[in-house]
Formats: C-alpha cells, sequence, structure tokens
C-alpha cells in the first residue's frame, strides 16, 4: 500500500483541484465567440471540383470543391449536406471521399449554414500520447508511471489552476510563480520521495525559473517589450478586453512555464550528481564537493542551454525564414518587437539554466555539509555523566 501512497495522493491532489476549478472561474463572464458548432463529419462524395495545383506548395490545390458531407455527431448526426469547399492558402482542406472532417454547423438562421471546418486530427494526437504513455512504461517501470501522472499534473495545473486565475484578473506573474512552484514540489516529491535530496532540487529549480522569469521581466521593460509582441500577442489582447487579464507580465509567465522542464532536468542532475559523489566519499570539503558539482553542472548547461535555443528558434523558424527571405538588414531584424521577444526569452531560459547549476551546487554542498544541531537532551546526559 505504502508503494502507490504517492499515486493515490497525486489523484487526491489532482480531483481537488479540478473540483475547486469552477471557484477559481468566479466573476469570469466568458463570451460566445463561436455561434457555430462544431462536429465530426465524413466526406460522401466530391460532387465536382475546379481546381490547380499550388505552384509553390507541392501536392496542395487551390480552387473549389462541392462535396456532399454527412454528418456523425450532435443535433443533425445522419443528416447529409452538400457544401461548397473554397481552397486557398490561408485555408485549405482538400475533401476526398471517406475524409474524416470536422463541419461547422450555424443554424442561427432559418436553414442551416455547413461548411468543412478543418481535417479530423485528434485521433493522431491521442495515439501519439498513447504511444509515448506506452514506452514510458516500458522503458521506465515505475518510475515511468510517475513521469506520465507528474505530466497530467502539469497540464490540470495549467488548464484547470493557471489560466482560471489568470483570466480572473489576477497578476500573471503571481500567478505563473505560485503554478510552477506546486509543479515542481508535486513532481519531485513524487519521483524522488520526500528526502533532502528532494528538498534540494525543489529550492533549486525554484530560483532558477524565478531568476529566468525576472531577467526577461526586465529585459522585456527595457526593451519596451512587452505580451502583445508575444505569438498571438494581438489576438490576445482583443480576448483581454472581455476579461480583466492583465496582458503585462504574460512574457515573464511564458518564460517561466518554457523554461520550467529544462531547469527541473539541471538541477536534479547536479543534486543527483553531489549526493552521489558524497556518498562514495563523505571525506570531502564544501569546496571539493562544490568544485566536482560544477564540473559536471558545465557538461549539462552547455547541452540544455542550446536545447532551450533551438526550442525557441524552432517555435519561430517561419517567422525568420520569412524575414531572412526579405534580406532584412541588422538593425531592422534585430529591433523587431517579435525577434526581440523570442530572444531575450531563449535567453532569459539559458541564462536561468546556467545559474541554476551554482545555485543548486551552492545548496547541495550547504544542506549535506551542515552542522549537526546539538540537543539539550545530550546536553543534559553530559551533566549526569559529570
Amino acid at each position: 500500500m505504502k508503494k502507490y501512497l504517492p499515486i493515490i495522493s497525486f489523484i487526491l491532489l489532482a480531483a481537488l483541484i479540478i473540483i475547486l476549478s469552477p471557484i477559481f472561474k468566479m466573476n469570469i463572464k466568458q463570451p460566445n465567440y463561436f455561434k457555430q458548432d462544431f462536429e465530426d463529419a465524413k466526406v460522401v462524395e466530391v460532387v465536382s471540383e475546379e481546381i490547380d495545383e499550388d505552384p509553390t506548395f507541392e501536392g496542395r490545390y487551390l480552387g473549389t470543391q462541392v462535396v456532399k458531407i454527412e454528418i456523425l455527431t450532435g443535433e443533425y448526426k445522419g443528416k447529409i449536406f452538400e457544401v461548397k469547399n473554397p481552397l486557398s492558402r490561408s485555408h485549405n482542406v482538400y475533401a476526398q471521399a471517406d475524409d474524416k472532417v470536422i463541419a461547422s454547423i450555424d443554424d442561427s438562421l432559418e436553414e442551416a449554414n455547413v461548411w468543412i471546418y478543418n481535417y479530423k486530427r485528434e485521433n493522431i494526437l491521442y495515439i501519439l500520447i498513447a504511444l509515448l504513455f506506452i514506452l514510458l512504461i516500458l522503458l521506465g517501470g515505475m518510475q515511468g508511471v510517475y513521469s506520465i501522472i507528474s505530466l497530467i499534473f502539469t497540464g490540470i495545473m495549467i488548464v484547470f489552476f493557471m489560466l482560471p486565475l489568470i483570466f480572473q484578473g489576477n497578476n500573471p506573474i503571481v500567478v505563473t510563480i505560485l503554478t510552477a512552484s506546486i509543479i515542481i514540489i508535486v513532481s519531485f516529491l513524487l519521483i524522488s520521495g520526500f528526502n533532502l535530496k528532494t528538498l534540494t532540487v525543489i529550492i533549486g529549480t525554484i530560483i532558477g525559473v524565478v531568476i529566468a522569469g525576472v531577467i526577461s521581466y526586465v529585459s522585456g521593460n527595457l526593451a519596451h517589450l512587452s505580451g502583445i509582441t508575444m505569438d498571438k500577442g494581438k489576438e490576445l489582447v482583443y480576448v483581454a478586453q472581455d476579461y480583466k487579464i492583465q496582458v503585462r507580465g504574460l512574457m515573464f509567465s511564458a518564460i517561466l512555464i518554457a523554461s520550467l522542464g529544462a531547469v527541473m532536468d539541471v538541477a536534479m542532475s547536479i543534486t543527483s550528481s553531489i549526493f552521489e559523489i558524497h556518498q562514495t566519499n563523505s571525506g570531502l570539503s564544501k569546496k571539493q564537493l562544490f568544485k566536482s558539482g560544477m564540473n559536471i553542472g558545465k557538461d549539462v548547461m552547455g547541452t540544455m542551454s542550446n536545447t532551450l535555443i533551438l526550442a525557441f528558434a524552432g517555435s519561430s523558424l517561419n517567422s525568420i525564414m520569412l524575414i531572412w527571405g526579405y534580406q532584412m538588414g541588422r538593425r531592422q531584424f534585430m529591433n523587431i518587437p517579435f525577434i526581440g521577444t523570442e530572444i531575450i526569452q531563449g535567453l532569459s531560459g539559458s541564462i536561468g539554466i546556467v545559474l541554476t547549476v551554482p545555485v543548486t551546487a551552492i545548496i547541495s554542498v550547504m544542506l549535506l555539509k551542515r552542522k549537526p544541531i546539538k540537543s539539550n537532551k545530550n546536553k543534559s546526559n553530559k551533566k549526569n555523566k559529570r
């Protein structure tokens, strides 16, 4: 039973957060942005099409199709509609017989307006999630199960805790720090249990992500950047008008969440290494133990910083290619708000990772080499012996 106590505790905590989620959503009036319904559908027949192959994108077509689709879910389940399916570069869902699609249905008028919204992609996503979970269990055993639980808990915290509180108008910086701290504590307690090493990793990780967030916030203010300059920032401004979102501070939140996994990894690597070295040779001094941790950290910080920079570069690759294609000069390129935001986020996260190494090493050494506290009981026993 003791073996499954962490899993049971997680389930209870996750259930509590989901149950309390309506409280976090108090005073949030959610407008209905989508008047139409979205239902599963199947392409029954392609009636006609006037299309040409896209000259710049092989295998893509431009033009118009007329297709018959059968609605598979919802109020119109079983009904067949003949719809016009325009194919453009911004919206391109080339329909073929037996394709599974998502249909948009607007029945606010007398006659329902139906069109093909998008391909049905969710099944592929579910398969990938299942594949990840299966591999974690097969290769990681019980540790893999804990990793899955930690991953699920992170998702629950973001969806049911962090987002509702930010939409309620709370300071995103405070909310994100609180969310990240809870994720860090629960994840490490689940994976490593309650011990001195876990305490060290938790403190080191929290300090590391806060450093990354603070640097991004200060740098963003100095560079006159805000959450608006982030990806989808302009669209978010329109949503923020209907809620109480504090857009300024979202850049801090983004870097905190983005760098959390990498900082957790670095903090755990350094802590585990120092604890293992101390266990092998407990006679090492504080200076020697710290030096050993830093030597290991040099290799870790290099690869992890590179990972974070590449992650940010990959997420904005299309924009970078577009800018390169326009042959922009250095001054024009470096001063684009979007590029500035991406660079600050990548560098702030990397700085947070680099500083996590010495911070975690210092905490590890201080906790391992702390002087034992002499109790009053021991003092009284010595007096009695005299």
